[in-house]
């Protein structure tokens, strides 16, 4: 069987989605679809969340839905049953990070420091997400760890905007970015699909 490809490589990048109500999962995901990019992070933040995401995976065939802010087992489990086809966590345990492992779909485990990053090689994970990627040293601090750790690659994610998406993928070690610009409150609140989608056209061209 081959392998599901990483998390990392499916569009530069990776729309964060908080989902208030259920029922506009299916619309939401079909615009970000739509508009190239295919992966959708559902946020487990919100009551609505496992409702959505099984939403998207049983009825938008083109989306790559993956479940995010991952923060213990019994999430892995319930994500990965609702149709979660990634997980992202904000932070990693020991614990968390074998319920990941156990769970068979692709992870990215969030690190900020240089020695998270070094204990999660150890562990042979090599994908990871930098959080929060603003406050954490951005693209400075990205960039001084692509010398001496250059096998690990990254997800940014926490404060980054469509201008300074670019600047974050001309790194090397940085395989795509998180965000929500493409999904602006009001937008969503008025349902505005066909906005959403043209945000999500335009963030799919970012890279470099």
């Amino acid at each position: 069987m081959t392998p599901a490809p990483s998390v990392l490589d499916h569009a530069p990048v990776l729309p964060v989605v908080v989902v208030e109500d259920a029922a506009d999962a299916v619309p939401l995901a079909r615009a970000l679809v739509a508009g190239g990019l295919p992966a959708i992070e559902v946020t487990l933040r919100t009551p609505a969340a496992l409702d959505a995401i099984r939403a998207i995976a049983a009825e938008v065939p083109g989306a790559v839905v993956g479940a995010g802010t991952v923060v213990s087992g019994r999430g892995v489990w319930d994500a990965v049953g609702a149709g979660a086809r990634f997980l992202v966590s904000p932070g990693w345990t020991g614990g968390l990070l074998d319920a990941m492992e156990a769970s068979g779909v692709p992870f990215l485990p969030g690190v900020s420091t240089a020695s998270e990053v070094v204990a999660l090689l150890e562990r042979g994970v090599r994908d990871m997400k930098f959080f929060p990627a603003q406050a954490a040293g951005g693209t400075a601090y990205l960039r001084s760890l692509a010398g001496p750790l250059p096998q690990a690659r990254f997800c940014p994610t926490g404060g980054i905007s469509a201008a300074s998406a670019p600047d974050y993928l001309r790194l090397p070690n940085v395989g795509c970015v998180g965000g929500t610009w493409m999904l602006p409150g009001d937008a969503l609140a008025g349902r505005d699909w066909a906005r959403v989608e043209r945000l999500a056209r335009q963030a799919s061209t970012l890279r470099g």
